[in-house]
């Protein structure tokens, strides 16, 4: 038995439907453990929640169901469906919210076809309640993944913009940003010691200039902005005890650039 239920939706807490989608699980699964893993996922955000998920999702327990409803395109021809990834289960809509998790794993997907398994006269816009939640609870029951619906190849997938390395440094987006305003990029670690290494570096975003990555927040004063590596293993930019977003009025979608600086000659 799987009984380790995650949600992951844009709804917010202002409304009943957490909670309906909740009262439905624990219908069929009644001593399954409910974890939320976001509410506040940004409204139709679907690389937000994607995002979310990857940096979550898979330190749960083998065999934890994941519910996962940003759901923009509810009751139109995107199917439902859910997938096993390692030892996890997915449940939501193929709209392009697995993308970060898929990218680099495999995995074994089905078309949510076996009305068996969702409740009667299900709304056209509310999949959460009638088709996602009692899916994700029979499968926490044991409910074999391709009992559920049609297996399927391949699932809609949406890439970010990949960083640009060259001889002057790199370029790359912030992608995501956190709820203390911190500005997530695109540049992994790893990219960063391959390309930059140990040289110096100026680092442009928005209309700061940084002329160094440090390890933490505390390594500058406060309200100053500061580049580190965070806790996802991806460069961003934030202020201590500050908001990056609002501070720097930088937004998602916006330029990082990391230029190599040339050693200086001595004087002859």
């Amino acid at each position: 038995m799987r009984n380790v239920i995650t949600l992951t939706t844009d709804f917010g807490l202002q409304d009943y439907y957490v909670s309906a989608m909740k009262a439905v699980m624990l219908n069929i699964a009644a001593d399954a453990r409910l974890v939320d893993i976001s509410h506040e996922i940004p409204s139709q955000d679907i690389m937000a929640g994607s995002w979310i998920l990857k940096n979550s999702a898979m330190l749960f327990p083998s065999g934890t169901v994941h519910t996962v409803v940003i759901d923009p395109g509810v009751g139109t021809e995107r199917d439902p469906v859910a997938l096993k990834i390692n030892d996890q289960f997915f449940v939501g809509p193929d709209n392009g919210i697995f993308s970060l998790l898929t990218s680099d794993k495999d995995y074994q997907a089905v078309r949510l076809t076996n009305e068996d398994y969702w409740r009667e006269n299900p709304s056209n816009t509310f999949h959460g309640r009638d088709i996602f939640a009692p899916v994700a609870a029979h499968l926490s029951e044991g409910v074999p993944l391709d009992e559920l619906g049609d297996p399927i190849d391949e699932l809609v997938t949406y890439r970010w913009t990949v960083p640009i390395a060259d001889k002057d440094g790199l370029e790359g987006m912030v992608i995501h940003i956190d709820k203390f305003g911190n500005l997530v990029t695109n540049i992994t670690e790893e990219l960063l010691e391959e390309v930059i290494g140990d040289k110096q570096v100026r680092i442009y975003v928005g209309n700061t200039i940084l002329d160094e990555i440090a390890t933490t927040f505390g390594k500058v004063t406060e309200g100053e902005p500061v580049a580190y590596i965070g806790s996802s293993g991806m460069l961003e930019v934030g202020i201590n005890k500050g908001n990056a977003e609002e501070m720097l009025s930088v937004q998602k979608g916006a330029q990082i650039s990391l230029i190599l600086q040339k050693e200086s000659q001595p004087e002859s």
